[in-house]
């Protein structure tokens, strides 16, 4: 679990947002010692006739880039009755913003599927400054994808918003450390190990299934 408070500096120095795993503050902590947290008050989902999964994440976490290719082998997975949405954070940062207008620009032109894993890979292997605009634009051209409309995504008052209700969700949900998986709007699924996550999350959903009446 990443949680971006104590690695201020060494984000304000590298501007990369790269760094050692750090002790999760108490929300976490709690949930570190069991499954699940119930979340008080529950929150709203955008589909009743779903079972929602969120993600909390920033490119700019090294454990979100670790557990990304475990979610998305489960992701492709799950029945139709379930649908996973990536919610990337900020934390209140300007570069982990620029992060999360990359993630919704790339959606808005149809490149997310393509270049997701190549995003993890850039900043946290090949170590390229992708949370400045300049070097987002010029690294997202290099990838094949239509610098016209790509920077006008990324400028556009809707990936603003976008940005916007993923920092307001993550309050509301209270997400204090990333990776997070909330479960529907009634669960966050504890700091645990990933594919322990990826049960718990399991669970939930088989326990949220049956109380909607199905098997």
């Amino acid at each position: 679990m990443y949680s971006p408070d104590r690695d201020r500096r060494h984000f304000l120095a590298t501007a990369l947002a790269l760094g050692a795993a750090s002790a999760s503050p108490l929300a976490w902590a709690q949930a570190a010692a069991q499954e699940f947290v119930l979340l008080k008050p529950a929150q709203p989902t955008e589909d009743a006739g779903k079972i929602e999964v969120l993600e909390f994440f920033s490119y700019g976490c090294p454990h979100c880039a670790d557990f990304n290719p475990l979610l998305t082998l489960w992701a492709e997975k799950l029945p139709g009755d379930v649908v996973l949405k990536k919610v990337p954070v900020s934390f209140g940062r300007a570069a982990w913003g620029n992060a999360a207008k990359l993630f919704y620009a790339l959606q808005t032109t149809g490149d997310l599927k393509r270049l997701e894993d190549k995003v993890f890979q850039a900043i946290h292997k090949e170590r390229n400054n992708l949370f400045e605009e300049k070097s987002i634009k010029s690294w997202v051209a290099a990838q094949g994808v239509d610098a016209a409309k790509f920077a006008e995504a990324f400028s556009s008052f809707g990936v603003q918003s976008k940005v916007r209700r993923g920092d307001q969700l993550a309050h509301a949900y209270k997400i204090e450390g990333v990776p997070a998986l909330a479960v529907n709007g009634k669960y966050l699924v504890g700091s645990l190990q990933f594919e322990q996550q990826l049960a718990v999350a399991d669970k939930l959903i088989a326990q949220e299934r049956r109380a909607k009446g199905g098997k």
